[in-house]
C-alpha cells in the first residue's frame, strides 16, 4: 500500500517535522471518510433519499420544519457514533506527544477527541453538541422540555445542533484561534481536505505568508497543492503513521 508514496517527499517531510517547533494541522473530510463517516450525500439513504442535504442544513429549514431537521441530525449522529478513529487520528495523537501541535478540523464528528487529541479547534462545530436557537439567556439544557426538538422550559426556544449551517459564520473563538495558529506555526500539515471551503481553506496560505512550510496529504489533487512545499499522495491513515516514524531520526 505504500509503494506509490514518494520516498524523497516522505523523507523531506520527516525532516521538516523534525525541525519544526510549532506545527499546525488542518484536517478535512478525507480523514473522517477513512473511518467510514458518511458525507452529507452518503447520509441521504432510505427515508432521507428524497431530501437535499444542503436544504436541511440551514437555519431557515430548521425554523420551517424543526422536527424533520432535528430527526435528520439524530440519524446522522447514529451513523457517526457507529464509526471509530482510524490510524490517521491515532497518528496525530502520537505527533502531539512529540511536538507542539495545534489541531484544527473542519470535521464535526468528534473522532479526533475520541482518539485522544486534546483542545481540538472545531471550525465547523460538533455534531454531538447542542445550542439554542435564539433563547432567553437562561435556557438550561438540563431542564429542556423533551421533544423534536427539545425546547427551553422558560421561553420555548428550540435546541439546535451545534454545527455551522450553510450561510453561518464560523465560531468566532475557533476562527481566531485557527488564524493565530496559522500565523505562528513554522509548519502547516493539511490532511484530507479539498481546499475549497473557506475560510478554513485560507489557513495554509496564511501560514505560508508568515514563513511556514506547508505539507499536503491527500490521495487526490486538491486546491491547496499549489500552496504546498511538499505533496504526499496517499490516504491519511497510511501516510501519517509513516511520517512520525522518522521524526526522531530526522531531528537528531
Amino acid at each position: 500500500m505504500t509503494a506509490y508514496i514518494d520516498a524523497q517527499a516522505l523523507a523531506a517531510s520527516r525532516r521538516l517535522i523534525g525541525e519544526a517547533t510549532n506545527i499546525m494541522v488542518l484536517t478535512g473530510a478525507g480523514v473522517s471518510a477513512e473511518s467510514g463517516v458518511p458525507t452529507f450525500r452518503d447520509a441521504m439513504t432510505g427515508l432521507w433519499s428524497r431530501f437535499n442535504p444542503e436544504e436541511l442544513a440551514q437555519e431557515d429549514a430548521y425554523r420551517r420544519q424543526p422536527a424533520l431537521v432535528w430527526e435528520w441530525y439524530l440519524h446522522r449522529r447514529e451513523l457517526v457514533a457507529a464509526t471509530d478513529p482510524n490510524p490517521a487520528h491515532i497518528a496525530l495523537v502520537a505527533l502531539a506527544a512529540q511536538k507542539a501541535v495545534t489541531l484544527a478540523t473542519q470535521n464535526v464528528d468528534g473522532l479526533h477527541q475520541r482518539a485522544g487529541s486534546r483542545d481540538v479547534i472545531e471550525l465547523h462545530g460538533n455534531l454531538f453538541a447542542n445550542k439554542w436557537l435564539d433563547g432567553c439567556g437562561r435556557c438550561d439544557p438540563a431542564a429542556a422540555v423533551p421533544g423534536m426538538p427539545p425546547r427551553c422550559s422558560l421561553c420555548n426556544a428550540m435546541m439546535r445542533p451545534g454545527v455551522v449551517w450553510f450561510g453561518e459564520e464560523l465560531p468566532r473563538v475557533a476562527r481566531y484561534r485557527a488564524e493565530h495558529a496559522a500565523e505562528q506555526c513554522d509548519l502547516c500539515i493539511v490532511v484530507g481536505t479539498s481546499g475549497l471551503v473557506y475560510p478554513a481553506a485560507g489557513l495554509p496560505g496564511a501560514a505560508k505568508d508568515h514563513g511556514a512550510h506547508v505539507i499536503v496529504v491527500n490521495p487526490e489533487p486538491s486546491a491547496l497543492d499549489q500552496t504546498a512545499d511538499i505533496v504526499l499522495r496517499g490516504p491519511a491513515g497510511v501516510v501519517l503513521p509513516l511520517l512520525w516514524d522518522g521524526v526522531s531520526a530526522a531531528s537528531a
